[in-house]
């Protein structure tokens, strides 16, 4: 972290560093601008880095990791998102969007069951690649709007979705929305243990929920290959391991 980078966070959190304007003298010096442009690039640098770390390891990843990559201090970090939340939704509110696209892209297609199925193929693929998102599909912001708006937005497409391959007697009639935000949820679970070993068993898993979500006389769908038994083993093994229970006393 440079010499000039921490006062300009310390100034002022939001990156503008005082109320120089063109006509101020200090700011015809270049000083305040060349602050404000080391605190855009150090707010730009965490993002990243955060977007790249919370993909690799969640939400609960270390935030002096991110601080890390993104060649701050741990203080720079704290002054721009002074809560984890706040770094959160900044980074992956792009991204949470994506969700609801995947809704409006299944809404554009005729067959109401191919565009269910399409949707949840999509958000749970969009799952396997993200853990950040994972996690943050399947909880809530509440201190941040624009992820909750977006959230709102897909969820009435999602609605749509499911109301319209009941209509048609493709979708079981029990079913409902909640039961998408259990299936997140356990295809988060399979993603994690298998991502090293077996990791498009995802893909399977889903097929088999989305036999089971449709109405009964529905031809069953193409499974994906199943993974090994050798694969699952080691994703036993690992995750015995990463739970300090892969060693024999």
């Amino acid at each position: 972290m440079s010499a000039q980078t921490a006062p300009a966070d310390e100034a002022d959190p939001t990156g503008q560093a005082g109320p120089a304007g063109p006509e101020d003298p200090a700011a015809a010096g270049g000083v305040p601008r060349r602050l404000r442009v080391d605190a855009e690039r150090n707010r730009a640098a965490l993002l990243d880095a955060a977007r790249e770390v919370f993909a690799e390891q969640g939400l609960e990843a270390p935030l002096e990791e991110i601080a890390l990559r993104a060649g701050v201090g741990i203080a720079t970090l704290y002054r721009r998102f002074p809560t984890r939340g706040q770094l959160v939704a900044a980074a992956l509110v792009d991204k949470i969007a994506q969700y609801g696209d995947a809704a409006e892209q299944a809404l554009a297609i005729p067959d109401p069951w191919a565009g269910f199925a399409s949707f949840v193929e999509r958000i749970c693929e969009l799952e396997a690649d993200d853990r950040g998102l994972s996690d943050l599909l399947s909880m809530t912001l509440p201190t941040d709007d624009r992820i909750e708006q977006l959230r709102k937005i897909a969820n009435q497409r999602v609605a749509r979705l499911v109301a319209r391959a009941k209509a048609t007697g493709q979708l079981r009639q029990d079913f409902v929305v909640e039961d998408l935000l259990v299936l997140l949820v356990a295809n988060a679970s399979v993603v994690h243990v298998t991502r090293q070993d077996a990791p498009d068993a995802w893909r399977r898993f889903v097929a088999l929920m989305l036999d089971a979500f449709s109405q009964a006389g529905e031809p069953p769908s193409s499974l994906p290959a199943a993974p090994t038994r050798a694969q699952m083993t080691g994703a036993m093994l690992r995750l015995a391991t990463e739970r300090g229970c892969g060693h024999r006393e």
